[in-house]
This record gives structure tokens, sequence and C-alpha cells, in this order.
């Protein structure tokens, strides 16, 4: 496995959990989950949005490996988490909800730094991504730009976040209408993303045997949000994967089926290259993208627009 991250050698992290935000009106406090490096300062922010019903505690692959080389990663549990019902007055607004608490998170950083010992003065604010897995990556999408159809088709309103300057889209559904399977149509009607005002710049990863039972088409689904947005200009196709990208849920989900410790590094590894790039720390991008081109037997591909 090829190593994209010479410059920048693991450190020591520490987590902290929970955070607690109150949130009025959400009729629970929203639980965060901090990870940091514990040297450094000017750190940037990753706010990581988990696939339905996992946790903060999820993700540890992602999120460990991102703050011992350098982020603050910041992780909600959503609602669909703590087992909602169906009858909740919440539930046909989940979807909003879950924007709701990553626009919370972003407006209460300075408290969430207070709350993690040893944090406070060392977040860089100006540098701020996003992250999200499955249903985490068309929440996350929201904030750079993506917006959810009208039942009429009109894309709705605008939640694009200018503190945001990237995103990780991993897993990301796509289109919906005559592109959802009966089961998505009828539970999940917001699963109708309108990706023409997605500009920030993001970089999506779709496995090429995620075959979804939320839509009708192939794996090709999953990278929609590529094809149709100006800002995700760049993709990386795993060959051989499924929905959990060889695992990067974390041990805590029994749910991957595609299980490839090397598929995982190379999230890990191509990820933490993409964010270095995006928040502007160094050109760790292009040289990832490199070395995985003359990996002598590559296991995913790269495109770019």
């Amino acid at each position: 496995m090829y190593d994209t991250t010479a410059d920048t050698p693991a450190t020591p992290i520490v987590a902290v959990r929970p955070v607690v935000l109150p949130v009025p009106g959400r009729g629970q406090d929203l639980h965060v989950r901090v990870t940091a490096p514990t040297t450094g300062r000017d750190l940037p922010v990753v706010l990581f949005s988990s696939g339905a019903t996992l946790t903060m505690d999820d993700y540890a692959p992602l999120a460990d490996f991102w703050a011992s080389h350098g982020f603050v990663v910041v992780q909600p549990t959503h609602l669909d988490a703590l087992g909602l019902p169906p009858d909740d007055p919440r539930t046909p607004r989940i979807w909003r909800i879950r924007v709701d608490d990553l626009t919370a998170v972003l407006d209460r950083l300075d408290a969430i730094e207070a709350e993690a010992p040893g944090l406070a003065g060392r977040v860089d604010h100006d540098r701020v991504a996003v992250a999200g897995h499955s249903w985490g990556a068309q929440t996350v999408s929201t904030l750079v730009g993506a917006r959810v159809l009208d039942a009429d088709g009109t894309p709705g309103e605008s939640m694009a976040d200018p503190r945001v300057k990237a995103a990780v889209l991993l897993s990301l559904p796509g289109t919906g209408g005559a592109d959802l399977s009966p089961l998505a149509a009828e539970h999940f009607p917001f699963m109708s993303p309108d990706f023409a005002e997605l500009k920030t710049p993001s970089l999506v990863v779709a496995g090429d045997r995620d075959q979804s039972a939320l839509s009708v088409r192939g794996p090709d689904w999953f990278t929609d949000g590529y094809r149709l947005s100006p800002g995700a200009t760049d993709l990386l196709t795993l060959f051989g994967a499924e929905h959990g990208l060889g695992g990067i849920q974390g041990a805590y989900d029994t749910r991957t089926t595609d299980e490839s410790p090397e598929r995982v590094a190379l999230v890990q590894r191509a990820t933490l290259a993409y964010l270095r790039t995006a928040v502007g720390l160094d050109d760790a991008w292009p040289a990832a993208r490199r070395a995985l081109t003359a990996a002598g037997e590559p296991l995913g591909r790269f495109d770019s627009k």
C-alpha cells in the first residue's frame, strides 16, 4: 500500500464524548464526539455525519485516522440513531433535523472547543470541511449546495453554508424520482437531490459493486453527485467495494459486506490527502492521485473534471 501521509506522521489523539449541546425545538439535546490530536495548533475541522442509525461512536477508522493526522473531527449522533418511532411528529422532518444538527455544531464550535480538555485556542475555525457516509453524505451535501426537490420537482431552499470549505461524500445517494425503488419512494421521499448548485469543492467516493435496495439503478447511482454537480470535481471509484467501502463504519457496525482492510486504508489515505489540500494545508491530493495511478495493482480509479 502506498503512503500519502509520509509528511504528516501520526500523533496521539484524545476523544471526548459526549459534548452536549442544547438545541431548542429538537426534543433532545444534541450529543457529539470530538476526536483531536493532542498536539498542534491551528487545527482544521472535519464535521462528520453518519449513515442511518449509526452514532458518534461509529466510523472510528476515519475519525481516528484524520485526527491522528492533524484534524479535529466532530461527530454528532442524529435522532434516527435513537430509535425515533414512525409516528413521532419529528419523523417526517428527520432529514432536515439532520442538517440542522450540523448547523448547530458549526454555530457552537467555540463551546465544543472549550469542552474538550486541552483543545481551547487550537482550532482554526476558518478551515472547516464536512464529510459523511450514505445518508450522512446526503446530509452534508446540503451544506455544500445540494437541494432537496419538492414533490413537484422544484428545488427546495438552499442550506449551503459558506463556513464549509470542502466535502468528502462517501457512498452518496443519487437522484430520486424514477431512479428510486418503491421502498425508497414510500419511506424516503426526501432522497431526491438536485446537485446543480453543489459548487463547493467535493470528493465523491463510490464502490463499483454498491447495489442499493433504494434505487432501481446499479452502482453508478452513487456517482450522480460527481456527474451532475459543478463542485464535485473528483471521484474515487473503489474496485470490488460495496456500500461499506471495505468497513469504514468500524467494528461497532456489523453490516459491512465487503470487509477489506486494504480498501479502508485507501479511503483513509485518499480522503486525508483530499482534505489537507482542500483546506489549504499542502498539495497531498495530487500526490495521492499519482501514487494510485502508478500502483501496479490499484484498488481503485480516480476521475476528475
